[in-house]
């Protein structure tokens, strides 16, 4: 990460993860609302691994990128083999986009299972689902423990990032015990759509010089370029603007998350009220035929009668 680019694009990779499925749990959930039961991933209609696929591509690149591709000798070792200081949150990062590549090649590998009896589905998901929470866990404990600074204007950044790292974490492991739990799974959505937000305002916030708070200043350190501030005065002020940005931010998105809920249910409801008056009109089209069939049968019933009674009479 280390620069503008190496934070929004994985950000932006990550918000679109969240979106999919913050989607597909509230379709999922309008249109199930009795059997609904949350999902660690979701197929697409062409590609039944398209979002592990994602996940796979997204992570290798970021690999790529931290250990070959960014460096300047375009390997992240010393001379003697060893990991020079600069390098550790290289292998940080690197570290955290694994875990998240070996999630989705097991997610993968688990739902290929060979369909036997003794194969659980909900035991699949309950795997997937800890093996989610093992990757999240995992970028917690780097970021809580990261070598940057944890008291510059950045470390203010990570460390609400944590935050919303602990919420997936929670609502992933939540998601075991409880997976027909809508409101778990909303919540998870939302984080994961939270994180790559924050990962994406981070990225711009932090590198690009005209948004740098008042007091402080970009500084090339070790490789790459921080913030610094000129003051402690500065540095409390840069990170309580930090704290208010975070606030309005996670205002702003519990507004979207609501209103994109809403417009759904809206969207849904329609076609689910639709669908239910078409089978009204045919059940009472159906009842109607009965009503007029058994009408039919009764006028052939009594003429019948009458006919058998004029032959008595007649005789």
């Amino acid at each position: 990460m280390g620069s503008l680019v190496g934070h929004v694009a994985p950000g932006v990779a990550i918000f679109l993860l969240g979106f999919w499925h913050l989607l597909n749990n509230i379709r999922l959930h309008y249109l199930h609302p009795n059997s609904y039961t949350s999902s660690p991933w979701f197929p697409t209609s062409k590609f039944r691994y398209a979002e592990l696929c994602f996940i796979m591509v997204g992570t290798s690149i970021s690999i790529a990128m931290e250990l070959f591709i960014g460096p300047s000798r375009h390997q992240p070792f010393d001379p003697d083999g060893t990991i020079p200081s600069y390098h550790l949150h290289n292998f940080e990062h690197s570290s955290i986009s694994l875990t998240f590549f070996v999630y989705a090649v097991l997610a993968i590998l688990l739902d290929r299972t060979p369909n036997h009896p003794a194969r659980d589905i909900n035991l699949i998901k309950g795997l997937t689902q800890l093996i989610g929470a093992i990757a999240f866990a995992q970028q917690l404990f780097l970021f809580h423990l990261h070598s940057t600074d944890h008291m510059s204007v950045e470390g203010q950044y990570h460390l609400l990032l944590q935050f919303i790292i602990a919420v997936s974490l929670a609502t992933t492991l939540m998601g075991i015990r409880y997976p027909k739990s809508f409101l778990i799974s909303f919540v998870r959505s939302i984080s994961i759509t939270f994180q790559g937000i924050w990962l994406i305002v981070l990225g711009y916030m932090l590198w690009t010089p005209g948004l740098v708070p008042k007091g402080c200043f970009l500084n090339f350190e070790e490789g790459h370029q921080v913030v610094r501030c000129s003051s402690q005065e500065a540095l409390d002020r840069a990170k309580a603007l930090v704290n208010i940005e975070f606030s309005l931010f996670l205002v702003g998105i519990t507004i979207f998350a609501v209103s994109f809920y809403l417009g759904l249910g809206r969207m849904y409801g329609l076609k689910i009220v639709e669908y239910s008056t078409v089978q009204e009109n045919d059940e009472g089209e159906e009842s109607d035929s009965d009503v007029e069939s058994q009408k039919r049968s009764n006028k052939l019933l009594q003429d019948s009668k009458s006919l058998i009674h004029m032959g008595k009479a007649s005789n």
